[in-house]
């Protein structure tokens, strides 16, 4: 007679496949973020968690097939490094942004409040109908979004294309610049390299740097955009754009 095993005692299949995951790419993933990873699973966002896509100055971004709470095929996981002075540099983020009274000069809970940023300013683009990742669920470091591209390929960034009708694609670009302004939100990092291009749309990537209009330099931040996008499409296009002109439309 085969001896019954204890429910409590049986591996769940999120738990099996995750542990076969253990190593992806380029890292191993420490036990913490390996269990934020695990609600991905047990909330049904992704199936599996495939191989790394991108590489960013405080996380990386992997590909993930979608679970069945999540309507597209992948899902984009961001996993930012617990381990990194950087984001100590990145406080000037969070200081003055009212969301965040106070600062705790303690690496877990910085990366820990990034993370929860970046989701929080991805919901206000969604709600404002700006073309950005839609966000799926976060966990301590681990955040899940819609993944920009097709076929599995990310979708190329704004600096490596050149648009059949650059105009239309700086139109819309500013259009959602506004839409995030309307909204009391600053991208502050605005470039051609946070910015990819699915099916001839701009899409506005990295949002943990985000300010509300509040923060004391959230008008240097949208001047720096604004400059970015003005820059990049003037020189690379020569479409004679104002600066001041467009910064005014943003902020009318």
């Amino acid at each position: 007679m085969a001896q019954r095993v204890s429910k409590r005692k049986r591996p769940s299949r999120e738990k099996h496949m995750l542990k076969e995951q253990l190593v992806i790419e380029e890292g191993v993933f420490d036990n913490r973020t390996m269990l934020r990873i695990e609600k991905l699973f047990s909330h049904k966002i992704i199936s599996r968690l495939g191989f790394l896509i991108a590489k960013g100055k405080e996380g990386d971004v992997y590909l993930a097939d979608s679970g069945s709470a999540v309507k597209e095929d992948y899902v984009a996981v961001k996993i930012f490094r617990i381990e990194t002075s950087k984001f100590f540099s990145r406080t000037e983020y969070m200081i003055g942004d009212p969301r965040f009274p106070k600062i705790k000069r303690e690496i877990f809970w910085i990366v820990n409040e990034w993370c929860k940023k970046e989701y929080g300013n991805l919901k206000i683009a969604d709600y404002a109908k700006v073309h950005a990742p839609k966000p799926y669920y976060f966990n301590g470091n681990v955040i899940a979004m819609e993944f920009i591209g097709s076929n599995g390929r990310v979708a190329p960034q704004l600096k490596n294309v050149v648009l059949e009708d650059p105009r239309k694609v700086f139109n819309t670009i500013i259009t959602d610049v506004k839409r995030l302004y309307d909204n009391e939100l600053v991208h502050a990092d605005m470039s051609e390299y946070n910015i990819l291009m699915r099916d001839g749309v701009p899409y506005i990537i990295d949002f943990g740097q985000a300010v509300v209009t509040q923060h004391p330099n959230a008008v240097e931040f949208l001047r720096r955009d604004v400059r970015n996008i003005v820059n990049h499409f003037n020189k690379k296009y020569g479409l004679g754009i104002d600066e001041e002109e467009t910064y005014a439309k943003i902020t009318a």
